[in-house]
């Protein structure tokens, strides 16, 4: 008898010790996902309002989707390390987690809706500078755009509180699955079939994941015509098929953001049909949805090996030959590699600003 409580007791510490390297971990990881989402969404963010050349109605979508990805970086993923600090140090959930909540919850859902619809937009742009070059300046303006992307983010954040105001008894909870705030019912008061509101969410993913592919495989069809003609012609085509190479990089750039958006979303999707259906996936709601999180992280990744004119951008603002150029030519001195406040407002003013003709 004695032998089997001790080794009981062996057992349970194990088990209690490979479950506290478990949390450690986990929040080891999200102190690195905070780190990559920050530091690569600021300099996203830095080039587009530092770098005047860099300031196209492309860039505008992009700058979006980096707030975005910020959002998530500076607020969703710090909570979620808060909670698991508390649980680690006190065994126990801050007890203002249903509170805080109410905000974090529909942060994520809806900076999550507006990554999604900005991808799309990227891709909708794309193709349009594909397909009529020569119109693009007259089809695609920067106050066009700035209204899709205000469109989106109301879109999507209207879409993030629709199930709390259309279910009864339905909040933001803090889950210890999956390590994030989400939608759930209060204990005793679940309804399964008040649920099926959720399915809007992956019917709302797919369909413009699927629209992003129609539209990319169009772009990608007329960039391999347009290589077709070149090699005919020995030569870059004339008239309205007439491409720069940034236009072409920039077009393989978005493909592949939009094959990234996609492997995120997947596992995401997958788990709300199974909520819906009935399934607990505790473990594979954690993997879930900090895969989604992690894609935070990858935009800037993917500027920078693929995207010349994100590259170029960079090189402008940290060179130093360019920053000691620019200190010369105002009267402000700005200290060096920092975007002066009238900077921000210029760009607000451009944004809003009807174009000439």
């Amino acid at each position: 008898m004695l032998e089997n409580s001790s080794n009981n007791r062996n057992a349970n510490s194990t088990d209690c010790s490979v479950a506290f390297a478990g949390v450690v971990c986990q929040l080891l990881f999200m102190v690195l996902l905070i780190v990559a989402i920050t530091l690569g969404n600021l300099v996203s963010l830095l080039v587009f309002f530092c770098v005047r050349q860099f300031r196209t109605p492309q860039s505008y979508l992009k700058a979006s989707l980096a707030v975005a990805d910020l959002a998530m970086g500076l607020i969703v993923v710090p909570y979620s390390v808060y909670q698991e600090t508390s649980t680690l140090a006190y065994g126990m959930e801050s007890p203002a987690g249903l509170s805080v909540c109410l905000i974090i919850g529909p942060i994520f859902a809806g900076c999550t809706f507006v990554s999604i619809s900005t991808v799309f937009l990227l891709s909708v742009e794309r193709t349009i500078t594909v397909l009529k070059p020569l119109h693009r300046k007259a089809v695609i303006t920067k106050r066009r755009i700035t209204w899709l992307i205000l469109g989106s983010w109301i879109l999507s954040f209207s879409l993030a509180v629709i199930p709390l105001l259309s279910i009864p008894n339905i909040t933001f909870e803090y889950n210890s699955c999956s390590k994030m705030c989400n939608y759930g019912f209060p204990s005793g008061k679940m309804q399964e079939s008040k649920w099926n509101v959720m399915l809007l969410y992956p019917i709302f993913d797919f369909t413009l994941l699927i629209g992003t592919f129609v539209v990319n495989s169009i772009t990608f069809a007329t960039l391999r015509q347009y290589h077709k003609m070149r090699k005919q012609l020995r030569e870059d085509p004339q008239g309205t098929h007439r491409l720069s190479y940034p236009d072409v990089t920039a077009a393989r750039t978005i493909g592949i953001l939009t094959l990234a958006f996609s492997v995120s979303f997947v596992p995401i999707a997958v788990f709300v049909l199974g909520s819906v259906v009935g399934y607990e996936w505790c473990q594979f709601s954690f993997y879930a949805f900090w895969i989604l999180a992690s894609n935070s992280c990858w935009n800037v990744a993917i500027y920078s090996v693929w995207d010349p004119k994100f590259r170029q951008g960079m090189r402008e603002m940290f060179c130093k030959q360019k920053l000691k150029a620019d200190s010369q030519q105002h009267s402000n001195h700005s200290p060096e590699g920092h975007c002066s406040a009238p900077a921000c407002v210029i760009v607000l003013k451009e944004m809003l600003r009807p174009e000439s003709n």
